[in-house]
């Protein structure tokens, strides 16, 4: 049954993505804020989807800590599902995301549409740099800035070393931080064709202040809380 499910959910992407794509592409001339708003919404419409096929849902702790101005989210990665549902529980976002993403056919020309910050991770200081930059444009837009630390999508019970774009943008813009731990990968896990049925937590922290701390003392307090929260969601790797 599962296997079955995960083949129709497949199926329906497959058809829903080329048509969306051309709507997301109709989309450009129009404002920021007005193309994020129906291009997000084939994300929308694949966490349903992902609800009624698959059976994956999820419910959200601590969603009194958002602050009421837009912020930086540094979130634990583990699968696409969290990428997509991000649009459905926090405001108006914008990823960090390396600009490959950007040559996939269909997707990534929709993804570029929604004002990304695309970066090239191999210029080291020089990404840090454009990130600083163009995330407090997006800030000052109306838009919150997600971003994932580790730099790609890290398997439950496992971690990576946290980089600083992150932390440097919310030292650079004055903007809170937003940690954020999940548990996704134990039921859409990285690249795998079969998803399991369940329900995704969804934890977010209180605001870290940005406010006379430095890049790396806002990143390591966010790795502090973010790792502290993934040892009680996904215990013994999501195998208890």
């Amino acid at each position: 049954m599962t296997l079955a499910r995960s083949a129709l959910f497949a199926a329906a992407l497959l058809a829903l993505t080329p048509p969306y794509a051309l709507l997301a592409l109709a989309t450009a001339p129009l404002p920021r804020m007005t193309r994020y708003r129906v291009i997000s919404g084939w994300s929308r419409l694949v966490i349903l989807l992902a609800r009624s096929i698959l059976g994956i849902r999820w419910k959200v702790e601590g969603r009194s800590h958002l602050p009421r101005h837009p912020a930086v989210i540094l979130s634990k990665h583990q699968s696409a599902w969290e990428t997509m549902a991000f649009q459905m529980i926090f405001p108006p976002q914008v990823h960090v995301l390396k600009r490959e993403l950007l040559w996939i056919p269909f997707f990534g020309w929709g993804l570029a549409l929604m004002s990304p910050i695309a970066i090239d991770r191999s210029r080291g200081i020089a990404a840090l740099r454009r990130i600083a930059r163009r995330g407090t444009e997006r800030l000052a837009q109306g838009f919150w800035v997600v971003v994932f630390p580790e730099g790609t999508r890290v398997a439950p019970g496992e971690r990576r070393a946290y980089q600083l774009g992150g932390a440097w943008l919310a030292a650079a813009s004055g903007a809170p931080v937003v940690p954020v731990a999940h548990n996704a990968g134990l039921l859409w896990r990285r690249n795998a064709f079969v998803k399991r049925a369940g329900t995704v937590t969804v934890r977010i922290g209180p605001p870290i202040e940005s406010a006379g701390r430095d890049a790396k003392t806002i990143n390591a307090l966010a790795e502090a809380w973010i790792e502290t929260q993934q040892a009680e969601l996904c215990p013994n790797g999501g195998l208890a």
